[in-house]
């Protein structure tokens, strides 16, 4: 029996775990590199119709400091900036009201103290949606940097007549340390899925720290009606629930890249982690469960490798481990290509060093993430 399951049944099911791994990372992992060289020669906008671009804060008055001059400042023939803040303890008003006298395309408003059992965040989206102007709107948040002034017509050329949605590309600023490599690993892979997905004609979610979407779009769908009820899911729930083949498209040009100011505490990440992790459940579609998939299918390829490794060491069955270390060396090879290739695409680092580490860490890290939520009181997601 034991020869049986070491000559047979897990090269075997290492084999078909290599093929599946291969599925995902040549035909959906690999989509943003080959999506990056595409070049736009039919159905692009060039006319830059006006837009809103709509921000809400709390307690970022630094952040705004910093990052909202390179937002107000874009090159773009028409926009206007709308700032909802989030009453709080900080001067966030008076800063405003600064740069207001500065560009007279920036406007803000607050949402009122009186504002309560309601998501505030969903609140200030809906209050600047009402207060724009434009039919395009642009979404951002205050701990985000645009890496170029042509940020907005980057994401306008894609305002054709059949777009509804424009899902861009963002990701943590790049600094020294072990967290930052790790959310910037997080981050970049979970973009890989979603944006992938969104390519291969199937997106599921967006990020509102690089998105747009027609205000028509927000009316039909009668703005967060459904998941009113959550405290989060105004980016990812309401793009799951709108977002098609048709009417979606996605921007990953260099000059549309988003940068996102480092947490000053890990715990700011993983609450935000932990906030997805809670939202994501509610994902309709297959997407939710082919991205699953993928996680089941790496963990076991590394159980069934390590297993055949060591069950052949220990049997003197040389041939089973060099099929085995074969596959393993052949799919981090595609692996690295892949990622390296994205990675420069979307100017991220390499992780070639750490690229073993952080795949194997990163499925453990987000089942953390998930039991944390479940250990979680219900109200606790729900809108406050």
């Amino acid at each position: 029996m034991e020869l049986f399951t070491t000559d047979i049944i897990l090269p075997v099911a290492s084999g078909a775990l290599f093929i599946t791994q291969t599925i995902y990372y040549l035909g959906l992992y690999g989509k943003l590199s080959t999506h990056n060289r595409k070049t736009y020669t039919t159905d692009i906008n060039t006319k830059n119709p006006p837009l809103s671009v709509i921000i809400v804060a709390k307690d970022s008055t630094d952040e705004l400091q910093k990052n909202l001059p390179f937002i107000v400042e874009q090159d773009y023939p028409e926009f206007e900036v709308i700032v909802i803040y989030d009453r709080s303890a900080d001067d966030c008003d008076d800063t405003l009201k600064l740069l207001e006298d500065q560009y007279p395309h920036l406007y803000h408003t607050f949402i009122p103290d009186s504002a309560r059992y309601i998501s505030h965040k969903k609140l200030g989206i809906t209050m600047g949606i009402k207060a724009s102007r434009y039919e395009w709107l642009v979404f951002t948040e205050p701990n985000c940097r645009p890496q170029s002034n042509q940020w907005l017509k980057q994401m306008a050329r894609n305002f054709t007549p059949a777009t509804e949605i424009v899902l861009g590309y963002s990701n943590y600023e790049k600094v020294s340390g072990w967290l930052n490599k790790k959310i910037t690993f997080d981050t970049l892979l979970n973009s890989m899925r979603y944006l992938g997905m969104a390519v291969s004609g199937h997106p599921y979610m967006g990020t509102g720290r690089n998105l747009a979407y027609r205000k028509v779009l927000y009316y039909k769908q009668k703005g967060f009606a459904s998941h009113l009820n959550l405290q989060r899911g105004e980016d990812d729930l309401f793009i799951n629930e709108t977002a098609n083949a048709h009417n979606t498209r996605v921007e990953t040009s260099p000059e549309s890249l988003m940068r996102i100011t480092m947490p000053k505490y890990k715990r700011i990440w993983c609450e935000e982690k932990i906030s997805y992790a809670a939202t994501s459940r509610l994902f309709k579609g297959p997407a939710r469960y082919i991205i699953g998939f993928e996680t089941c299918s790496r963990l076991l390829f590394y159980a069934t490798i390590i297993a055949t490794m060591t069950i052949s060491i220990l049997f003197h069955q040389w041939i089973t481990l060099g099929i085995a270390v074969l596959l393993w060396a052949t799919r981090f090879v595609m692996q690295l290509i892949v990622f390296r290739k994205t990675a420069k695409a979307l100017s991220e680092q390499k992780f070639c060093a750490l690229l073993p580490v952080f795949d194997f860490l990163q499925p453990v890290w987000n089942g953390v993430f998930k039991l944390q939520r479940k250990l979680r009181r219900k109200n606790e997601f729900m809108r406050k």
